[in-house]
């Protein structure tokens, strides 16, 4: 089942602090779980920055709104417990508590207003309703991000094959692999070599090394490279190797490297523009936005 948008948890939520009693986030995203009869799967899913549930974060992000509509306040610690007005809703429940149910009240109007203000170019998360701030965020984060690795790729390829070689180096050499750049790319470029353009050392000792084919491709590299590739190998009597290119790798390839003994890491081109971001390898920062929440440990009071 779908993991239930943070707006179909806000009734679920209110009837759940009907007790009066002060209740948690953790115990809330486990009751309301099994009310949505949610999968372990599904409560695994992460959002894309891997730092917490997407359900919980959506448990807690509905609570934020309910709380800035008054139906529940903070009991501090990620603890609530409902307000009388969170009762009186409840005496003659709505169907579903939305963010167009919110707003007759004044303080969550005065809340929106203000978000509004402060982010007038940022379409407002509610009106995708699915998404929490956060993810909104994140997933305009993995658009750009998506973006900037496309227009990468579209420059490597308009590269010449001598830059794209010293680009492959560089990306390694980041990644921590050959030491320093001078030591890194041994016999780079040499051609006819058994289907072998490059050595690089796996440490900066040099204990292994890895043998690399770096190409720019028109059309998916199919399993035949990939055997001329695990031959080269063989013929050297090594176990590890670097495929890299600037398209994809067929089904049967990608199939045919699961199952020799030599190890070959199969890079393509989408995943070649993902490591230079993630290196920084042709790229520049332009902004940086730091993600900040509330220290609740700060506010006990002993």
């Amino acid at each position: 089942m779908a993991i239930p948008d943070y707006q179909s948890l806000m009734l679920p939520l209110v009837k759940l602090a009907s007790d009066k009693n002060e209740h948690s986030l953790q115990e809330a995203t486990q009751t309301i779980a099994k009310e949505f009869n949610l999968s372990e799967t599904d409560l695994a899913e992460l959002l894309p920055s891997g730092r917490k549930t997407r359900f919980y974060d959506r448990i807690g992000w509905a609570v934020t709104y309910l709380r800035k509509a008054g139906l529940l306040n903070s009991q501090g610690r990620g603890r609530f417990q409902i307000t009388q007005r969170g009762l009186d809703v409840l005496k003659n429940p709505p169907q579903r508590i939305n963010v167009e149910f919110l707003e007759q009240y004044e303080e969550f109007v005065e809340f929106r207003t203000r978000r509004d203000r402060e982010d007038e170019e940022v379409p407002i998360v509610e009106k995708l309703e699915i998404q929490t701030p956060e993810e909104a965020i994140e997933a305009a984060y993995q658009n750009l991000r998506q973006t900037l690795a496309d227009e990468v790729l579209q420059a490597v390829k308009n590269c010449s094959p001598a830059f794209f070689e010293r680009l492959v180096i560089d990306v390694l050499v980041k990644m921590g692999y050959g030491g320093t750049r001078k030591d890194a790319g041994k016999a780079i470029g040499r051609s006819g070599d058994g289907g072998i353009d490059g050595i690089i050392n796996e440490d900066r000792l040099g204990l292994d090394v890895i043998y690399i084919q770096a190409k720019k491709w028109e059309g998916s590299v199919g399993r035949p490279e990939l055997q001329k590739f695990a031959g080269a190998l063989q013929g050297k009597r090594a176990k590890k190797g670097i495929f890299i290119s600037t398209s994809t790798f067929t089904s049967e390839a990608k199939e045919y490297v699961s199952q020799i003994d030599s190890k070959i890491t199969l890079i393509d081109g989408e995943a070649l523009g993902q490591l230079m971001i993630d290196y920084n390898v042709g790229i520049n920062s332009i902004a940086t936005y730091e993600l900040k929440k509330i220290d609740s440990d700060y506010f006990v009071e002993e």
